[in-house]
Order: structure tokens, then sequence, then C-alpha cells
């Protein structure tokens, strides 16, 4: 199997980029089709307006709905080609980029994402992640390529609400754990290849800024100012994690997290907030030492991130409610295949239920202290 790394061909980041976007796409031409998330349409039209002033682009705003559907999807291809666009530019959170992301794909034009949160590793990926109406998760559309660029205005980042910046934080912690079991279960990543060196190493170095900087970065975005702490965990949300899952692979924490979107108790919670808890799953099955699992769930704590179930639902998870989770995370759409061993829905449950210990344990050890 060939090695593969996949990676934006640009990736952008700093204070005032925003204001810049006429300098990093007036190569492309235009027309330009900005699918923009509510935030983004009523707070930086204006900026990406102004940068574009006399440039003689043509520029087509639109609302993006909040989900990303197949009907959503359409709905703004419509939008691109009434308009002739060429260009699909999403400004927003992860969902929002995914969408534009989608457009581009159907219409075979290219995209750029403008992250406004450091939620997911969206920005960065050839992959959209789809849902139902209900807000399931309904399946991966995989892209031809990357995003032609990723533009990141750590500024806008910095005010946003720290809980984005968290759940970033946690589906960036599954990054290298997940990138470990596919590299030695030799399975295929998201690029149609294997682990390159490369690759491995960059999701090892998502994992050690987070563990070293994650706390101060929270910090940081509670008081909206951009530490280089803050800028580091930025990049290993966005790039770091985007480039680490797409060109090693997903595994066990992210079937957990795609399991638990059937349950609607659980659709309060945001995705990195469910493949964090997904991520202490994948480290009890894999059999990982009592220190690594407490390194991470150390982490957790000190940023907040969940770690047990209860704080995943609403309401008490049933017996049912969690065999149901665990059947579904060993289906044929699942990413466990991508363990270096079999994996069975008893396995998982049990997996889930001793991490939920665990978690427990950590958040009353937390309190006594």
């Amino acid at each position: 199997m060939s090695k593969v790394l996949a990676s934006p061909a640009r990736y952008i980041q700093g204070s005032g980029e925003l204001f810049r976007i006429k300098d990093h796409l007036s190569r492309l031409g235009g027309p330009f089709l900005f699918v923009m998330c509510r935030f983004a349409f009523a707070n930086l039209k204006e900026v990406i307006i102004e940068s574009f002033t006399q440039s003689g682009a043509v520029l087509v705003f639109e609302q993006f709905c909040g989900e990303c559907t197949g009907n959503e999807i359409n709905r703004l291809r419509r939008v691109y080609q009434e308009h002739g666009c060429r260009v699909v530019v999403g400004v927003g959170g992860g969902k929002t980029l995914d969408t534009a992301k989608g457009v581009a794909f159907y219409e075979g034009g290219p995209v750029i994402s403008v992250p406004t949160i450091a939620s997911t590793d969206a920005p960065t990926s050839a992959i959209s992640v789809t849902y139902t109406e209900d807000h399931v998760f309904d399946g991966n559309l995989l892209l031809p390529d990357n995003p032609l660029a990723v533009i990141v205005d750590t500024d806008i980042i910095a005010r946003a609400p720290v809980r984005f910046l968290v759940a970033g934080m946690g589906d960036a912690l599954s990054t290298y754990f997940e990138a470990r079991a596919n590299a030695k279960s030799g399975h295929e990543n998201f690029a149609g290849g294997s682990s390159t060196n490369t690759s491995l190493a960059l999701a090892r170095l998502c994992y050690d800024i987070l563990i070293r900087d994650g706390q101060k970065a929270r910090q940081s975005a509670e008081n909206q100012v951009c530490s280089p702490e803050l800028e580091n965990v930025i990049e290993a949300n966005i790039y770091l994690s985007g480039v680490g899952f797409e060109s090693n692979g997903l595994a066990c924490a992210h079937s957990i997290y795609n399991s638990l979107t059937v349950l609607p108790q659980c659709h309060h919670r945001y995705h990195g907030e469910l493949v964090a808890f997904g991520s202490i799953v994948q480290l009890v099955l894999e059999k990982r030492s009592s220190a690594e699992i407490r390194e991470a769930l150390l982490f957790c704590t000190s940023v907040g991130l969940p770690v047990t179930l209860d704080e995943l639902s609403e309401t008490k998870l049933t017996r049912e409610d969690l065999m149901n989770v665990s059947v579904m995370a060993c289906g044929p759409d699942s990413f466990m295949e991508s363990e270096p061993f079999p994996v069975t829905s008893g396995m998982v449950y049990d997996a889930m239920m001793t991490a939920d210990t665990l978690g427990q344990n950590m958040k009353k050890n937390s309190i006594g202290s």
C-alpha cells in the first residue's frame, strides 16, 4: 500500500487574516459563494466586503441553515449555479465548512475554509460529515481534494465562546490515539494509503501541544487574549488534528461518537465533547497503561471535557441505550475495524462502563483535592 499524506494546499493563521481575505483569494477570480453560519453572516460579512472593495470581484453571500444535510447542500448548489459561481468559501464552524465542501464537491470547484471557531478539524479535510434532518450521523462524503486554503483569523477564534475551543481539544485528543491504532493495524487512511512518518509525527505533536498548553489556552480564551498557548492549541485543533486524522485514520473514539449521535439525549453535546469520552473508551479497550489513561483523564477534567456517561446525556442512559451504542459502534459503517484486533460489542460496552468508572473516580479526586 502506498503511503499518502493529505493536506490543504495552504494553511494561513494569524491576527486579522479576515481583513486580508482578498489578498488570499484574488488569484482565484470568482464569482465567490460565501456559505456563512449565522454569526458570520451577521458580524463578518461587512469585513469581507470591505476587504474586496474596488476589486471588482462578485461576492454572493448565503446563510447556512444549521445542519450539514443533503438537502442543504443541494439548496446551496442551486444558489451557486444561479450566480455562476466558481469558488465556494465556507465561513463558520465545522458543519458550515462541511456543507461548503459538499457544494464544491458536487459542483467541481475549489473550496476555501475560514473557521470562526476551533471546535473541530473539519477546515482542513477532504471529508464532509453529513447528518439527517434529525441530526443523526448519515455518512462521510469523500472529496477528491482538500480545501485549497484554510484561513484562520485568531482574533475571531479568541473571541468565540470558550466551549467551542474546549470541544476542539476533545476532538484533537483522539488524533494520536486513533493514528497509532491505524498504524498498527495497517488500515487504509482517508487519502487512500497508509500512514507516513510525517503524519504520525504530526498526530503526536497535536497530543503533546494539548497536554502542554491546553489549560493555559483555555484561560487565555476566557480572557479573549490570543496568547502563544492559545495560538498553539488553535493550530493543533484545526491543522494538526485535521491532517493527523485524515492521513492516519479514525478508530474507536470516533466510532463511539457516531453511535452516541443516535441518542437524542446526547444531541446537546458537541462533536469533540463526545469524541473525548470516546478517546478514554479507546484507551481502555486497547488496555493502555494506567498512567496514559490517567494523563488523558487529567487533561479532560482540567479543560472541562466530559469523562462520565452522566455528563454526556441530559437523562440517565439505560443499559439498553449503551448496548445499542456498543452494537452500532461495531457496525459496518463504523471505524472500529481500524483497531489492531477484533472488537465485539460486548468489549465496547465493558470499555464504556470502565471508562465511566475511571472518569467518576477522577472527578471525585479532583473535587477532593
